[in-house]
């Protein structure tokens, strides 16, 4: 489906192990804090993700991104480097499904013993991540 440009988080590792996000070369240790806050968008930043309000049996009406992490790597990336890559992304998903079991539950996600809570909050908090098949992309 289409996505909006503000809706999308260019993630790009070149050859070289450089991470850039938005075309900004950033450590890979600030990717989490990164994708956290463009796909929760707390200050309803332009520049982040929309926010589209959603009601959960088991949730009431919360705040669900259309955000989607685009992730490129260049065929010459480091297996390293991509697993860290994608070790940052899962666990900035897995910590917005805690930080929400939390709020509505008081326990972390995967404490939760009903399934309809667990449910809700897969849906609430998906995985946005798309990537692309690894091409030649250069870089220093």
């Amino acid at each position: 489906p289409d996505v909006r440009e503000r809706n999308v988080l260019k993630v790009l590792v070149n050859r070289s192990d450089r991470l850039l996000v938005q075309g900004k070369l950033i450590d890979v240790r600030d990717l989490k804090v990164m994708a956290k806050e463009f796909l929760t968008n707390p200050g309803n930043n332009p520049s982040f993700s929309e926010q589209e309000a959603r009601t959960f049996d088991a949730l009431g009406t919360v705040n669900v991104s259309k955000g989607v992490i685009s992730l490129k790597n260049d065929r010459g990336t480091s297996y390293d480097m991509y697993i860290q890559v994608q070790n940052e992304l899962t666990s900035a998903i897995n910590e917005l499904r805690d930080e929400m079991a939390r709020e509505k539950f008081g326990v972390k996600f995967s404490d939760l013993t009903k399934n309809e809570y667990k449910d809700a909050i897969t849906k609430a908090v998906p995985v946005a991540i798309s990537e692309a098949e690894p091409e030649n992309i250069g870089g220093n």
